[in-house]
């Protein structure tokens, strides 16, 4: 039960009304739910921090001037008490699971989340416990909280907030390294606050927040390249000639080596490498990961016997507890592949053109394999959206090949209620602007598939967010990607069947369009164009990730 030095977990600037819910309980269930509430608070308190749209457009306004951001960073750093002297994606989970198997505590920091916000912050690979989540928010919180109206109001920003909230964890908890991926860019990333670092990487570079990083691969690798510290040893994967010089160019002026990794197959290995994740674009991630983990244990064991100018990155013999890194990490919503009885899904969070052709690559190898033994037709699904300014028309026209019976379009809102989960709130833009986007991604893949340019929608649902159908079978816009599930698994999925899920009622002619659904041995459905999608979905598809 909680006495009353169990006050120590929360901040004393917290609100009485908190403050007051920390007493003796009268059992577990009741500590549980007071941990909870709690909890939940700090989260609902967190979402108020994300930058709506108003705010967005400043933010762009201003970027004129990104270095004062980072200045802006440290400001917050030194008001939240914090001094910090402390890489990409599956780099980065390859390399924390490699360095977790040397026995090393380590702090894992990622975005975007897929279901819980604790997901970011990990250590030892395991999600932050909401106690302790609780914990640490409201320290960081009250001090900023505290200190803001002494620095003209201001408080830091969603991701900027959990940024410092990592810094405060990894430090309080005492992990022997943290592994940082970069946010946006590089250059001008809240992340890049780190003075001297260890080492650094850059995976492949694609094209992506044009925005904010520039509209060329040869500026997005400028920005990329800002993550460069002098005298610390920097790493990237094979990357085109315009980017490629563009690093060279940038390691050269700020004063460090680059070193490009070599092929996985060239790694004096007995047997070939296994990646525990899926897809061949994962070898050049695992490869710049092996050479993360080994120049880290390096300069941790013969720091002062490190030489700044190496030569290209050599391959060498992995140890076994890299091997075994690599064949255990885990990354949930990329290239995954969930079976729920006849109903197969791959998850993949591509959203930019380079990773969605990955993403196609892996999924036109893996679905025949199992297509071959299902022992009977196979009915394949595209659930996809897409967020931001990426370009979904590239995206979509990379899918068609794949040769879906049914292109299925939905935002990303894990449920039409109410009841929607805190860490799944996104303030940044509206439900009308969201559906709007579902319905054009519709009208693209119509016109991609050569069927008629506009076709008349019908609204299905009254009362609130609508069900948009088109008169054609193979296209569909739903209104949360559980209605979505829902209707594609047609009562199939047993963990969808769940009675405690809602269930929004279709009209029968929507439900007749999935005949072919219901006849089929198998259902297929490729879950991608976002992470936020794929996270939502992973909310339903995967109870345990909600605990």
């Amino acid at each position: 039960t909680y006495k009353a030095q169990s006050n120590s977990l929360f901040s004393p600037a917290l609100s009485s009304r908190w403050r007051c819910c920390v007493v003796i309980s009268e059992s577990a269930h009741a500590q549980y739910e007071v941990i909870m509430n709690v909890f939940q608070d700090a989260v609902c308190t967190l979402n108020t921090l994300q930058t709506n749209a108003s705010a967005l457009e400043q933010v762009k306004r201003e970027r004129g001037h990104p270095q004062l951001q980072l200045q802006a960073m440290r400001g917050f750093l030194q008001r939240a008490g914090l001094k910090v002297s402390a890489s990409q994606g599956s780099t980065c989970a390859f390399t924390e699971q490699i360095l977790r198997n040397y026995g090393f505590r380590t702090g894992f920091y990622s975005s975007p989340h897929l279901v819980q916000v604790r997901e970011r912050i990990r250590i030892n690979g395991q999600p932050i416990g909401k106690e302790l989540f609780t914990k640490y928010f409201w320290q960081v919180y009250c001090r900023l909280e505290e200190t803001k109206d002494a620095h003209g109001g201001s408080m830091p920003a969603y991701f900027r907030f959990l940024t410092i909230l990592a810094f405060h964890i990894f430090l309080q908890e005492k992990v022997d390294l943290a592994v940082f991926e970069v946010g946006i860019g590089g250059a001008y990333d809240c992340t890049n606050i780190i003075r001297r670092p260890w080492v650094c990487g850059i995976s492949s570079l694609g094209i992506d927040h044009t925005s904010i990083l520039g509209d060329t691969i040869e500026k997005i690798a400028w920005q990329k390249g800002g993550i460069f510290k002098p005298g610390v040893p920097a790493f990237t994967v094979k990357q085109s000639d315009g980017p490629k010089m563009v690093l060279q160019e940038r390691a050269e002026e700020i004063g460090c080596s680059l070193s490009v990794c070599p092929d996985l197959e060239e790694y004096q290995s007995e047997d070939s490498l296994r990646l525990g994740l899926a897809g061949h674009h994962q070898r050049s991630n695992a490869s710049l990961a092996l050479q993360l983990s080994h120049t880290w244990l390096q300069r941790h064991f013969l720091t002062g016997l490190f030489v700044p100018q190496i030569p290209p990155a050599p391959a060498f013999q992995p140890s076994p507890a890299m091997i075994k890194g690599l064949a255990e990490t885990e990354w949930p919503g990329r290239n995954q592949t969930l079976k729920h009885g006849p109903v197969t899904y791959f998850l993949d969070g591509a959203h930019t053109t380079r990773s969605m052709q990955a993403c196609v690559h892996w999924f036109n190898e893996i679905a025949p394999q199992h297509e071959r033994n299902a022992g009977g037709p196979v009915v394949r699904v595209l659930l996809f959206n897409a967020t931001g300014e990426r370009d979904c028309g590239a995206m979509l026209k990379l899918l068609v090949p794949c040769l879906f019976d049914f292109a299925v379009f939905c935002p990303n809102i894990t449920e039409a209620i109410a009841t929607c989960n805190a860490d799944q709130q996104n303030f940044n833009v509206s439900v009308e602007n969201m559906l709007t986007r579902c319905l054009d991604n519709q009208q693209s893949w119509r016109v991609l598939n050569g069927q008629e340019e506009k076709p008349e929608a019908e609204l299905l649902i009254g009362g609130g967010l609508p069900l948009v159908a088109e008169r054609h079978r193979d296209t569909l816009v739903f209104p949360c990607i559980l209605s979505a599930l829902q209707w594609i698994s047609q009562g199939r999925d047993s963990v969808l069947s769940d009675p405690n899920k809602c269930v929004i009622p279709v009209k029968p002619s929507i439900n007749a369009k999935a005949a072919l659904l219901r006849e089929a041995v198998n259902i297929h459905v490729l879950i991608t164009g976002s992470l936020h999608l794929v996270g939502g979905a992973l909310k339903h598809l995967d109870p345990a990730l909600n605990s």
